[in-house]
């Protein structure tokens, strides 16, 4: 659904604790064109953002973030296992919704 968030103006963007290797696999693997950040130190963005951190095996559960043009953040979504992602349909609609009610 990338076209749809492009539409709206919603820009995607992922950051992984992967190494450069492994991520470059998952971009090529799922055929990915939008910005992804990788070898980021797990334990300091669980400090930064309030990620749910997996001390035993040093990674971190799924944390989604709505940003608004001003760079604040519209809503937030942690998880803490391995489900609680945003779905684009339904980041499109929330977007689509909050643009209604200016």
């Amino acid at each position: 659904m990338l076209q749809e968030l492009e539409s709206e103006k919603i820009m995607v963007i992922a950051a992984s604790v992967d190494l450069r290797e492994n991520a470059r696999e998952i971009i090529e693997k799922l055929t990915l064109t939008y910005p992804i950040a990788y070898g980021l130190n797990a334990e300091e963005i669980s400090g930064m953002t309030g990620a749910y951190y997996h001390e035993e095996k040093k990674f971190l559960q799924p944390t989604n973030f709505l940003v608004r043009p001003d760079k604040t953040i519209e809503v937030a979504s942690y998880s803490s296992g391995p489900i609680g992602r945003f779905v684009a349909k339904d980041v499109v609609r929330l977007v689509q919704f909050y643009k209604g009610k200016r």
